[in-house]
């Protein structure tokens, strides 16, 4: 039996250590798409590798219902560096469960059921996130999905304000699109979906699967905007690597949050490589460092390139280069050529998602590349 999911890429990957991958002959890959944000801390980090091996020493697993330290500890540690008043986690194993959970927690807090979601969006690939997802490709084959969703102009204050009403439960969205092409939310635009969701009793979901644990630069996105949303989920670097989500809420939504759960949630290897991530995020300054490699790569793809793209926009270590032509063409061409791995974002967009240790030594391999590639 081989497996049917996935198209496979033509490197087979045996090892990784720090930004690196290496291949079973030996040859060396600098991971500029870090298996889509997973691995923030890099590859094999050992201070993770020692948590999560310690961990398996004494405990495997146990079903979230009997009390373990170190989930106490991943929760009391989510808490502390959630935005504002997200006090509550609820664990599961991906990003699309922790946005599921948090569709689920909003129509139940308010007992309505519309959702409004935006343009160029993704939140995930079951059932009710796909609702939530913007383009038609990822549905195709799975409709009829969850009813009552809405879609609005992704970073259209006006919009949001029309289409939000007493019988919206949440506004769903990402203050710094992924998948829909690395498009930062504008300037007051999540101020003013929050304004909205205040209005009408809504609650205010953010989809910080991709942006947050310091990609952007600060912990979390919304930071930098100054917005608390009622909900915020997570995943993807959350465990570096290991599978891993949260939901994060506000104490009016985690309130009697219904009949909700999962056998896995809150597995005690994951916890001790999730708390030993958030020790290395915070510990090392990552957000800093993504923070500064971001602006110094950016400038210099933006020297080095020029008129050659359309456009080189993102936050932090989530960049997008707009290329003239298609994007996919250019990826096995650094790859294979370069030795240095991106991501597609849409059909026009090479994704730079770097673990966050990056240096300046590494964004300059990649800035080489990249000019030749798309020169």
């Amino acid at each position: 039996m081989t497996g049917f999911v996935f198209s496979e890429k033509p490197i087979r990957i045996a090892r990784g250590a720090g930004p690196h991958l290496y291949d079973g002959s030996g040859t060396r890959y600098l991971d500029f798409g870090a298996s889509y944000a997973v691995t923030p801390t890099g590859h094999c980090h050992p201070d993770v590798v020692s948590a999560a091996t310690d961990q398996l020493e004494r405990l495997l697993y146990v079903q979230g219902s009997y009390p373990v330290d170190v989930r106490d500890e991943l929760y009391a540690r989510l808490a502390d560096c959630a935005p504002g008043d997200l006090d509550y986690a609820w664990l599961c194993n991906s990003g699309t469960e922790a946005n599921e959970a948090a569709l689920k927690f909003a129509r139940h807090a308010t007992g309505r059921s519309k959702i409004v979601a935006t343009t160029g969006s993704f939140h995930g690939r079951t059932m009710g996130s796909l609702a939530a997802t913007w383009k038609g490709k990822y549905k195709a084959g799975f409709e009829p999905l969850a009813g009552d969703f809405e879609f609005v102009e992704y970073g259209d204050a006006a919009a949001v304000a029309d289409a939000v009403d007493d019988d919206t439960a949440a506004v769903v969205l990402e203050p710094v699109q992924g998948e829909g092409g690395v498009n930062p939310a504008p300037d007051g635009y999540l101020r003013a979906v929050r304004e909205a969701c205040d209005d009408h009793g809504a609650a205010m979901v953010l989809d910080e699967i991709q942006t947050g644990l310091g990609r952007t630069g600060t912990t979390w996105a919304c930071e930098a905007r100054d917005v608390v949303p009622d909900v915020l989920t997570t995943a993807k670097g959350l465990a570096s690597g290991l599978p891993v989500g949260a939901t994060l809420c506000r104490e009016w939504i985690a309130t009697d949050a219904g009949d909700h759960g999962s056998t896995f949630s809150g597995g005690p290897v994951v916890c001790a490589a999730a708390v030993a991530t958030l020790d290395v995020i915070e510990g090392e300054d990552l957000a800093g460092n993504a923070a500064a490699m971001g602006d110094y790569l950016t400038g210099e793809l933006d020297a080095a390139v020029g008129d050659a793209v359309r456009d080189i926009r993102g936050e932090g270590l989530m960049l997008g280069v707009e290329v003239k032509r298609g994007a996919n063409r250019l990826l096995p061409k650094l790859a294979m050529d370069h030795h240095v791995l991106a991501l597609p974002a849409g059909r026009t967009v090479l994704r730079l998602l770097p673990p966050l240790i990056v240096e300046r030594e590494h964004c300059d391999a990649v800035v080489d590349a990249i000019a030749e590639v798309v020169g």
